[in-house]
């Protein structure tokens, strides 16, 4: 899977989540973690290795001026906490929304960059 294909896909996933995390809000639900949670998490994760992957070898190879292997990092974190967070309605509304948001952030700004010409991975 290339690079901007997995980053629309993280960035599809943050979309997902914040639906999600209102609907589980709406529903008033709780997932079964094993069933539910965990091979969704499983997923999302398996993506988030590549793309970092990928990511630090495009940023090491193009140095662009607003994207850090930092940036990379924390994103991963964060994705792998707030897919998470997004099944369970006593999530803190403020701190998810602010943890999606930055990756959204991240991901649009190197989806940008890659799609400015610089899209060969």
């Amino acid at each position: 899977m290339r690079l901007i294909e997995q980053t629309r896909e993280l960035l599809n996933e943050c979309d997902a989540s914040i639906k999600r995390f209102y609907k589980m809000r709406e529903l008033d639900a709780s997932p079964d973690f094993f069933n539910d949670v965990k091979p969704h998490a499983d997923q999302i994760h398996t993506i988030l290795v590549e793309w970092q992957q990928l990511t630090k070898q495009w940023i090491k190879d193009n140095r662009p001026k607003y994207i850090h292997a930092q940036q990379v990092d924390n994103a991963v974190d964060a994705v792998d906490q707030f897919v998470v967070q997004s099944f369970y309605k006593k999530t803190s509304k403020k701190r998810f929304e602010q943890s999606v948001l930055a990756v959204h952030f991240t991901l649009t700004t190197l989806l940008r960059n890659l799609e400015e010409g610089e899209s060969d991975v």
